[in-house]
């Protein structure tokens, strides 16, 4: 169906950071299929997880055990926030998913636990929570939500990084607030260590569960596993996706043990979810993300990246207005349209993608090396001179 705008390019194979095109042209990969190519392309310890997963068996359902999906579930548990609290994990096959587990985990859980008036969730402007109905207006961007009516209801929407306005929409009805620590599709705006904390503070005070979106923003691309771990606090639900997988459909919601305990058998359920082969990738995943010294080394790129944009926005004042986001995760303003500077760095041999407010995304892979990131910036250094020249 017509719901794409899509380039002419496609693609015939790729290696680490490197796309190659049907018509023999190379580009460095800096979209990564909008942040899920975490590890680059053809990661030759993914590709032997799955190669040899699909030799044994592909799927069962779950309505028997699934060896890899314990294994997966219990390394991400161990690793995250939901070890310190008994927490479980529920598998599905993309973002949206993870996020209609979170909102039905948190209509749960009061149903059963707290209040059952309580159903509302406040989410923030800018916010993007996928493509679903109830993910539609949750994110309430207008854009999106035209032709959708009625909408899905019971979604309150407050400034992004505003905690005086956040606390004068709680109500009796209010069950949980969503956030994305850094939101992407918004214009890759990082919630400062302030905020995060502050939503901690409040959800405490109001007995309200904290659901952060991680869904781009998580497995490893800002440094730490999640990026709410940068705020050291405890959310009560995290929903991601995108890098989980390396590029194989899939998609997890984590839960305390206390707000995971509203879900029985026949609560929730997928068909695919948790299928051996996203298991085989998702665990081979971690096996590079959780290596000694990987998130670390991403830390140290991210920094490399952001002092070469810092000095690019310098240098062109008339094209970039400034830079903004955490880790591997970054995005430039733009001065003239957002469209024409990715049309421009696609011509420049650098894959980038639009965001909100104007903004270019840099979502390299995090196995991109300091050479690719220089590459990068010359890339974007010549699009951006050749915009002035063009003005």
């Amino acid at each position: 169906m017509n719901t794409y705008a899509r380039s002419e390019l496609s693609f015939e194979r790729g290696e680490g950071a490197w796309l190659y095109a049907t018509d023999g042209r190379r580009f460095l990969d800096f979209a990564c299929g909008i942040a899920v190519t975490a590890l680059g392309h053809c990661h030759p310890h993914l590709v032997t997880a799955l190669e040899k997963q699909a030799h044994k068996i592909w799927h069962s359902s779950n309505l028997y055990r699934v060896p890899g999906q314990e294994k997966l579930a219990e390394r991400l548990v161990a690793a995250s926030f939901a070890g310190a609290t008994g927490g479980q994990v529920f598998f599905g096959n993309s973002g949206v998913e993870a996020i209609e587990c979170g909102l039905k985990l948190v209509r749960k859980y009061h149903d059963d636990f707290g209040d059952p008036a309580r159903y509302r969730v406040i989410a923030c402007e800018g916010s993007f929570h996928g493509r679903t109905l109830a993910g539609l207006a949750a994110a309430g961007n207008e854009k999106y939500l035209k032709g959708y009516a009625p909408y899905v209801e019971g979604f309150d929407h407050v400034p992004y990084g505003n905690l005086n306005e956040l606390r004068a929409r709680i109500g009796a009805e209010t069950a949980a607030i969503l956030v994305e620590p850094v939101q992407g599709e918004g214009g890759m705006r990082a919630g400062s260590i302030e905020y995060l904390k502050g939503l901690r503070a409040v959800c405490d005070e109001f007995g309200l569960l904290l659901f952060f979106d991680e869904v781009q923003c998580g497995m490893g691309r800002t440094g730490k596993l999640f990026a709410h771990e940068w705020a050291g606090i405890t959310p009560d639900i995290v929903a991601t996706a995108k890098g989980i997988g390396g590029g194989f459909p899939l998609g997890a919601c984590l839960a305390t043990g206390k707000v995971a305990a509203a879900f029985g058998p026949g609560s929730h359920g997928t068909t695919f979810g948790g299928n051996p082969l996203a298991m085989a990738v998702g665990n081979a995943v971690l096996d590079v993300i959780l290596a000694p010294g990987f998130l670390p080394d991403v830390v140290n790129k991210g920094e490399r990246l952001a002092r070469g944009v810092a000095q690019l926005v310098d240098k062109h004042q008339d094209v970039f207005v400034d830079f903004r986001g955490r880790g591997l995760m970054l995005g430039l303003k733009c001065v003239g349209s957002n469209t024409e500077m990715v049309e421009r760095l696609r011509r420049c041999g650098l894959l980038t993608v639009g965001a909100g407010d104007n903004v270019v995304r840099l979502l390299p892979p995090l196995i991109v090396t300091d050479s690719e990131i220089d590459q990068a910036l010359d890339m974007l250094d010549r699009a951006a001179t050749e915009a002035k020249s063009n003005a």
